[in-house]
């Protein structure tokens, strides 16, 4: 039975989710319950805690602070963040402590499950993996690899603390020299790395020492104190796949307890793949952007325009002003700093915007926002140009069409009030449609869809509303409420309100004097 920790401020959410879980998955969870991130915490220390789900704003420790404060336990247990819409971008800062899941408020029941579900199944591989690995020799190079990557996620250590847990996991043996590179490859390059060791097989080629781990945005993260196995290792690639493959790499490294810093480099570095063209695999090396000129200045009013066209007919316009602000040509030789800036202000003032002021259309659109919202989530700046140019139409689509929906109601209740102050004259579609200066084709349809009735039995339905108030609260003649009403005849009058009421009007108004 698996250890679960559900941490959220209110009671009754904390409750429906243990709730809703234990009804799905009976004996499957030990489930545990804590209202803030301080007694979470104080959970998490006392027992093994597998999964935890977690509110993002709690008083006192907050979400974040929590996951932040469980990023170096051993293993380290799954998080599935919860968040209501509005804190999408307060969500963004968890995403990065290796959240395994984010779900917003109010839950889903299949989202749920569907997280749990991948979870369990990632647990279940971690395990199976754990096991063989405790059985073979290869053991060591895991424990090296996982000590190395709890350290890298760690900012908070001193140089003296990672030394030492270095020391003790083995490591200590760069400290004289390494370098840090971070590989990106596409999907299918993936392949290479399943299987057999196949990364250990090429360093002990060519007699390399080697520690190695995949890191929270997917990338094999690699430790060596040889330079030259990096470029090595990328023809040996472009060899066996068609995949796409970078390596962002540090400069040389002294002192193992600095070496979070030259991870920063290689990270740093492996950001310009994003400007890399046609080349299918490439070394970037710290030490040749460094130096790159911070060009922080954004066209802001450029940005500020986009955001004004948006649910208008100009998209031509906007995709001229979106290729001039993501134009390929104005970040050569600059700092990355400059795209990540429009990227940010982009996020900020058109989609962040759009979306919080009209909420969303559709899950298919929410996930294309999520994917826009970081450059890094892209192989090339020609992909996010395109992402960022199909979330931009959608997004206007979807604005035109509320904006018309909304202009169509309006004119729909123009025209019901017209029909109620007018029941009497002698009234038709056409009249009414020209009354709201609305195509009467397009009137008729909108027309059913606004009361979900056609124009002639809503007209019959007004104008016998209005005669059955007439028969009782007069003493008018039926013809001559007939003709009070709008009907060209009492004969017509007499079929119509038998067809909607059953009996006929002087029927009708007998039987309400019976009864008073």
């Amino acid at each position: 039975m698996r250890t679960l920790l559900i941490v959220d401020d209110e009671k009754n959410i904390r409750l429906g989710l243990r709730a809703m879980i234990e009804r799905e998955y009976p004996d499957v969870y030990r489930i545990l319950l804590a209202a803030d991130g301080n007694e979470a915490l104080e959970t998490t220390q006392q027992e093994k805690v597998e999964i935890i789900i977690t509110d993002i704003r709690m008083p006192g420790m907050d979400g974040i602070s929590f996951i932040k404060r469980i990023a170096g336990f051993t293993p380290k247990p799954s998080v599935i963040i919860l968040s209501g819409y509005d804190d999408f971008q307060y969500a963004k800062e968890a995403i990065k402590h290796e959240v395994k899941e984010y779900l917003l408020k109010p839950i889903v029941r299949d989202e749920l499950f569907g997280a749990l579900g991948r979870i369990e199944e990632e647990i279940t591989r971690y395990e199976e993996i754990s096991g063989r690995l405790q059985a073979s020799d290869q053991y060591r190079e895991a424990l090296r690899a996982a000590t190395l990557s709890n350290i890298l996620l760690q900012n908070e250590l001193s140089e003296a603390e990672v030394a030492e847990r270095c020391a003790a996991a083995g490591l200590d043996e760069f400290d004289d020299c390494y370098y840090v590179g971070l590989l990106k490859y596409t999907g299918s390059g993936q392949e290479l790395f399943k299987g057999e060791e196949f990364l250990q097989r090429e360093a002990q080629k060519e007699g390399t020492k080697l520690v190695y781990f995949e890191d929270k945005n997917d990338h094999l993260t690699l430790v060596t104190e040889d330079e030259g196995f990096f470029q090595g290792l990328l023809e040996h690639l472009i060899g066996k796949s068609s995949a796409v493959f970078y390596i962002g790499l540090s400069e040389r490294g002294q002192g193992i307890g600095r070496i979070g810093s030259f991870y920063k480099q290689a990270r740093h570095a492996l950001k310009y793949s994003l400007l890399q063209q046609h080349a299918r695999a490439a070394v970037i090396r710290y030490d040749e952007i460094k130096g790159r000129e911070q060009v922080l200045h954004v066209p802001v009013d450029d940005i500020r325009k986009l955001a004004n066209m948006m649910g208008t007919d100009r998209e031509k316009e906007m995709k001229s002003l979106l290729v001039e602000l993501l134009d390929f040509r104005k970040f050569n030789g600059v700092d990355i700093c400059s795209l990540e800036s429009i990227s940010k202000h982009l996020n900020e003032m058109v989609f962040d915007r759009v979306v919080h002021l009209y909420g969303e259309e559709s899950v298919e659109i929410l996930k294309m926002y999520r994917m826009a919202g970081n450059i890094y989530n892209f192989e090339s700046l020609q992909d996010y140009f395109h992402s960022v140019e199909s979330l931009l139409f959608q997004l206007n689509h979807y604005i035109r069409n509320i904006r018309s929906v909304h202009v169509e109601q309006k004119e729909m209740g123009k025209a019901v009030q017209y029909i109620h102050e007018n029941y009497n004259k002698d009234l038709n579609m056409a009249i009414v449609s020209n009354h709201v200066s609305l195509n009467y084709s397009y009137f008729s349809q909108s027309f059913k869809e606004y009361t979900g009735e056609n124009f002639v039995h809503y007209l019959k339905k007004v104008r016998i509303e209005k005669a059955k108030e007439l028969l009782l609260q007069t003493n008018d003649k039926v013809y001559e409420v007939s003709e009070k009403v709008g009907f060209e005849n009492p004969k017509q009058f007499n079929r119509v309100f038998r067809e909607l009421e059953g009996v006929t009007a002087m029927e009708y108004r007998l039987n309400r004097s019976l009864r008073l």
